[in-house]
């Protein structure tokens, strides 16, 4: 895609899963000082967002990818490698369990994070990584006895020794939130790795965030609400300030964080903790 934006002296951002409200809402405000490869497992709804974006001034790079086949991660990284060295990465791609499949979410939640998060350093160039979580990883509870599996999502069989560990009790529920509770456990295990190579990795875990998925959310699952009265802040965030706190963990001002969590969840972990 030919942008009459693109700037030389620009670093290069990738945002995964750009399209959506969170996602577009990630790459429109990397945009003001990245060019931003935009990928997401949609080609007509994804180059429709670009042009969106790039009549916004915004410099952009359509990428079609699906995270959960390791050839199409591979493909990505290597159209990343032609633009040049990854400064940021904003990892927004997720199902919640109105996706109603436990295995599907599970393969992207957890399985295609782990995918980008092992082949990103090699495109990247002291750089930050930010993967989007959920409050729901702060209420999976104990999964000490699951590590072993969700700390090694492309093993082969994970999906079924997942399954028998739990007596084949999963819903889409129990598996977003093991899930990203698995996807927080991914940054601080990989915090050393990505160290090493001058880069640091995070995860952000939003509360109730007012987006299209986040309203159907409430449709479908009438406890929401119940959280949603129980927030200290009494309101949903809005994507603005999940993209604040983006900015600010990506930034040289967060030079010292990584292999840790922000919540931004207007204090309903606090509220709701014993």
């Amino acid at each position: 895609m030919t942008n009459r934006a693109t700037r030389s002296d620009q670093p290069l951002a990738l945002v995964v899963g750009a399209c959506g409200g969170m996602g577009l809402a990630c790459a429109r405000r990397l945009g003001q000082q990245h060019l931003v490869v935009m990928a997401d497992i949609n080609p007509a709804q994804l180059d429709r967002d670009a042009a969106q974006l790039a009549d916004e001034g915004i410099a952009v790079e359509p990428v079609a990818c699906d995270v959960t086949s390791a050839d199409s991660v591979a493909a990505l990284m290597a159209a990343i490698a032609k633009l040049g060295k990854l400064k940021t990465l904003a990892h927004v791609v997720g199902l919640s369990p109105i996706a109603g499949d436990w295995r599907k979410i599970m393969a992207v939640n957890l399985q295609g994070a782990r995918r980008i998060a092992e082949a990103a350093p090699a495109v990247m160039e002291r750089g930050a990584g930010v993967f989007i979580s959920s409050l729901a990883a702060h209420a999976a509870g104990n999964l000490e006895h699951l590590h072993p599996l969700l700390d090694n999502p492309l093993d082969g069989g994970f999906l079924d020794n997942l399954a028998a560990a739990l007596d084949n009790a999963v819903d889409p529920a129990r598996s977003y939130q093991m899930s990203k509770y698995g996807l927080n456990r991914m940054c601080r295990l990989l915090a050393p790795s990505w160290g090493s190579a001058g880069h640091r990795i995070l995860s952000l875990s939003p509360g109730l965030i007012a987006t299209p998925m986040g309203a159907r959310e409430f449709a479908n699952s009438p406890g929401k609400w119940d959280l949603l009265n129980k927030t200290p802040l009494q309101r949903q965030g809005s994507l603005q300030e999940i993209a604040d706190a983006l900015e600010f963990l990506v930034s040289d001002r967060a030079s010292f964080i990584t292999g840790t969590d922000l919540l931004v969840d207007g204090g309903i972990a606090a509220a709701v903790r014993p």
